[in-house]
C-alpha cells in the first residue's frame, strides 16, 4: 500500500511553517487589539441553510457540504460573515455599540486551486456593527492598512482601492436605469477589468445593447481616480440630494484617512464593486503594487445582512485578509523573518548524579516560562556544547562533577562567551538577570 497523502488543496504546517503562520497571526492579533477589537470564535461546521440564506443555492457548488449522521444538511464554513452576523444578531440587545469584533479562523471552499488559493485557508476577519456612517469605514481601512504595515510593508508595497456600490446605484439611476438594469451594469463593471467589452454581453442578452451614451458615461466613471474627478462627474450627472449626501460621506472617509496619514495607501477606484450582492455601500480591496498576486484583502458595508439572517436591523461593515496570498507577499518582499524556535537555556550534564541535580533546576526554569533543553542520553561534553550552540540558546548551564562538589553551577553566556559560577540555590535568579539585564 502506498503512503497516505494530504487531500488536494489542504496544507500541512511543519514546525518551521507553523512558526511563520504564528508570526503572522501574532502581529494581526496585536494590531486588532490595538484598535480595540474583541476576538471571538465560532463553530467550523454550520447549517447549510445559513449560506443558502446569504448567497442562494448556487453557493453549494463551492462548499464542503454533506448530510450528517443526524440527517442535518451541514457545511464547513467558507467564510465568517454569516456566522458573525448570527452571533451579533443573537445578542444585539445587550452589546454596547459600536460592536468591534475580529477573528482569525480557518475556512474551506471546494474550488479550483491556483497560486495563493487552496481549499482551506485562514483569514483575519474584522467587523464593526451598529455604526451607520463612514466613521466605521475609516476605522476598518486604518486597521486593514496597519495589518500590513505591522510587517514592514509600505505604501510602495500595498494599496487599497476604494469604491462605492451606493454611488454606482445613485449615478446609474440618475442616468435613467431601473434597478434590474443597474445590477446588470454592476455585474459588467465587476468583470470589466478582466474581460473588457465582453463583460457587457450578459447585459445585452437580458436587456438588449446598453445605450452607447450611457455606456460611455459608465466607462468614464470607471476611470475616475480622485475625489475631484468624482465631484466633476456627479455635477455633470445633475447632482441631486442623494449624490450630494454620498459625496459628503466620501469627503469624510477620505479626510479621516488623510488625517491619519494613510492617503498614500488609498486610491479612488470605481472598478471595484465586489461581486457579492450583499454589499450595500463603500467597498474596498487591497492589492500588492506590483500586481503579481491575487487580491490581498476585501471588504465593505453590508447593512442588510444581519436582518436577512434573522437578527435585528443593524448596520455593519467589515473585511477579511487571507493568509495565503499575504504570506506569499511577505516572502517576496523578504519580510518573513527566519523563525526557527530557539532554546533559552541549554543544560550540559556530566553523569547520572549530575543529571539528578540538574533536573530540579530544569523543572524550575521551565515552570518560570523558559525554553530549556538538555541531552536525553549521556553524551560527551564536546557534543553537548555543539548542541547548545545549534539550539540557539542564550545560556548554557554546566553541571559537572567538579561543580557539583563545590555546590555551584557554571553559567556560560553563549553570546558574549563569558562564564562564571553561580551557587546552586541562585540558578533561577542568575538566568533571569541575563534575560532581563537586571
Amino acid at each position: 500500500m502506498g503512503a497516505f497523502q494530504t487531500l488536494p488543496g489542504f496544507r500541512e504546517f511543519f514546525p518551521e511553517d507553523l512558526a511563520r503562520r504564528n508570526h503572522v497571526f501574532r502581529l494581526w492579533r496585536r494590531t486588532a487589539n490595538a484598535f480595540g477589537f474583541s476576538e471571538y470564535d465560532a463553530p467550523v461546521l454550520e447549517p447549510l441553510d445559513l449560506y443558502r440564506a446569504k448567497s442562494g443555492d448556487e453557493i453549494e457548488t463551492q462548499l464542503f457540504s454533506f448530510t450528517d449522521k443526524g440527517g442535518r444538511e451541514v457545511a464547513l464554513r467558507p467564510e465568517m460573515t454569516p456566522t458573525v452576523c448570527r452571533l451579533v444578531g443573537e445578542r444585539a440587545g445587550t452589546l454596547k455599540r459600536p460592536i468591534k469584533w475580529y477573528s482569525i479562523a480557518e475556512f474551506y471552499r471546494y474550488e479550483r486551486m491556483q497560486k495563493g488559493r487552496g481549499r482551506c485557508f485562514f483569514q483575519l476577519n474584522a467587523d464593526i456593527f451598529g455604526e451607520p456612517g463612514p466613521e466605521a469605514e475609516i476605522e476598518l481601512i486604518a486597521l486593514l492598512i496597519q495589518s500590513f504595515t505591522a510587517f514592514g510593508l509600505t505604501a510602495e508595497d500595498v494599496w487599497v482601492r476604494l469604491s462605492d456600490r451606493n454611488l454606482w446605484f445613485f449615478y446609474l439611476e440618475a442616468l435613467g436605469l431601473d434597478e434590474p438594469r443597474v445590477r446588470a451594469v454592476l455585474g459588467a463593471v465587476d468583470k470589466f477589468e478582466r474581460m473588457g467589452d465582453d463583460a457587457f454581453k450578459p447585459y445585452a442578452e437580458k436587456f438588449g445593447p446598453l445605450d452607447e451614451a450611457i455606456k460611455a458615461k459608465v466607462l468614464a466613471f470607471l476611470q475616475i481616480k480622485s475625489l475631484a474627478g468624482l465631484e466633476q462627474a456627479l455635477a455633470a450627472a445633475g447632482g441631486g440630494e442623494r449624490l450630494s449626501a454620498r459625496l459628503a460621506d466620501w469627503k469624510k472617509l477620505l479626510g479621516g484617512l488623510d488625517a491619519m496619514g494613510l492617503s498614500p495607501f488609498v486610491t479612488v477606484d470605481l472598478g471595484v464593486v465586489r461581486g457579492l450582492a450583499y454589499y450595500t455601500g463603500f467597498v474596498f480591496e487591497a492589492f500588492d503594487r506590483k500586481g503579481e498576486l491575487r487580491a490581498l484583502a476585501g471588504g465593505g458595508r453590508y447593512d442588510d445582512l444581519v436582518a436577512k439572517l434573522g437578527g435585528p436591523e443593524l448596520p455593519a461593515a467589515g473585511f477579511a485578509i487571507g493568509d495565503m496570498t499575504f504570506s506569499l507577499l511577505l516572502e517576496q518582499r523578504g519580510l518573513m523573518p527566519p523563525l526557527a524556535p530557539a532554546a533559552d537555556v541549554y543544560v550540559v550534564i556530566g553523569g547520572q548524579k549530575e543529571r539528578e541535580a540538574a533536573f530540579a533546576d530544569i523543572a524550575s526554569l521551565r515552570g518560570a516560562g523558559y525554553r530549556v533543553e538538555y541531552p536525553m542520553k549521556e553524551v560527551a561534553f564536546g557534543k553537548q556544547f555543539k548542541a547548545a550552540v545549534e539550539s540557539g540558546a542564550r545560556i548554557a548551564l554546566i553541571y559537572g562533577s567538579e561543580e557539583l562538589a563545590r555546590g555551584v553551577v557554571k553559567l556560560r553566556d553563549l553570546r558574549s562567551r563569558t562564564e562564571h559560577d553561580v551557587s546552586k540555590a541562585e540558578v533561577a535568579s542568575a538566568v533571569r538577570s541575563v534575560f532581563t539585564g537586571q
